[in-house]
């Protein structure tokens, strides 16, 4: 998976990405009320950070939070 492909799925449940203006290829994804998620901004992505992602997504929709 892609980064670009990542952040589309986490805006789509609300969240904005920040990062640092320079110095860093991490990522931070914000939601109001949710823990932050960082993901650094590699080609690929490594399966360790799209599981976080599903694992969030996931209980999001089973808790109907997707607003």
């Amino acid at each position: 998976m892609r980064f670009d492909e990542l952040r589309k799925v986490l805006e789509h449940y609300g969240y904005t990405m920040s990062g640092p203006s320079s110095g860093s290829s991490h990522k931070t994804f914000r939601k109001p009320g949710k823990y932050p998620i960082t993901i650094p901004q590699h080609e690929p992505i490594k399966r360790v950070y799209i599981e976080m992602v599903k694992e969030i997504v996931e209980s999001e929709e089973d808790n109907g939070q997707n607003s």
